[in-house]
């Protein structure tokens, strides 16, 4: 019977390390179809049967990218934006959560609920609003339109809220014995102990305006303002797509995201795991 349950084990591990490890495979194909495309002819991109590795790699990809459209312009203004909001996120979401999690006031639940209810709204339902306030504004064409648009998420403070509400009330009311200020809390307490929660925010806010489309396709209509994600359109024309020039430019525009996901993926589970503790 012992060697029974065991044998049974053994499989059931083995099943589940064959299905993650096909998870894996399917989540990693499409990255190696676009790094395997990147290196090649736009009539070879889509030959059948496909190769994976190009016989005669086209690395001159690389050099177009720059050359095709101010793709150098795009990237600045894409880490511009992104750095941008993300610290914009950072401080309100944080500043926001420990107010709801650590002060008492009225109406402090209800407020927070209705907040929080917003993230069931698709953007897509109040966005013509949104354009035509910031166009009675003057922020048309601007990018203090968008930084304004993103700089509060109902995400990030439900986020940050959660963490804060593992830490103890009591250090909260130690340091405002000790004559600390709620700033001086929020600052010297708070957040360096909610890095994790910091880490897995700024890797959601990074990644989602680095990959934001449909804001800067709404607002900016000058080509020097344009974000990479927008100028990836110019290498499609009305009769043709230049998809080798296409991959190229989307290895290098994911670049930066891997940068920032390895820099603080060591934050990124610790941070979602300790959000989820309280409710």
């Amino acid at each position: 019977m012992v060697g029974t349950n065991k044998g049974i084990r053994i499989g059931t591990m083995v099943l589940v390390y064959i299905l993650l490890f096909a998870t894996v495979l399917c989540m990693l194909v499409p990255y190696i179809w676009m790094l395997s495309s990147s290196l090649k002819l736009n009539k070879d991109v889509f030959s059948f049967p496909m190769q994976w590795i190009p016989a005669n790699p086209r690395w001159g990809n690389f050099v177009d990218i720059w050359t095709r459209i101010p793709l150098d312009h795009f990237i600045y203004n894409t880490a511009k934006l992104s750095i941008i909001v993300t610290i914009l996120q950072l401080l309100t979401s944080s500043f926001a959560a420990y107010a709801f999690s650590k002060l008492q006031f009225r109406g402090k639940n209800v407020l927070f609920l209705g907040y929080i209810a917003t993230i069931a709204i698709p953007w897509q339902a109040y966005m013509v609003p949104q354009f035509i306030l910031m166009r009675y504004m003057g922020l048309n064409n601007t990018h203090l339109a968008i930084i304004l648009l993103q700089a509060f998420s109902a995400f990030g403070v439900f986020l940050m809220r959660q963490f804060y509400q593992g830490v103890p009330d009591e250090l909260c009311e130690a340091a405002r014995i000790d004559g600390l200020s709620e700033y001086g809390i929020w600052a010297r307490i708070m957040l360096p102990l909610s890095k994790p929660a910091l880490s897995t925010l700024t890797i959601f806010t990074f990644v989602a305006t680095w990959n934001d489309f449909l804001g800067p396709m709404i607002y900016l209509t000058d080509t020097k303002l344009k974000t990479i994600q927008i100028g990836l359109r110019m290498f499609i024309s009305q009769y043709s797509a230049e998809y080798g020039l296409i991959m190229a430019a989307s290895v290098v525009s994911i670049i930066p995201v891997v940068i920032v996901f390895l820099a603080l993926q060591k934050y990124f589970v610790q941070g979602v795991a300790a959000s989820g503790i309280k409710g």
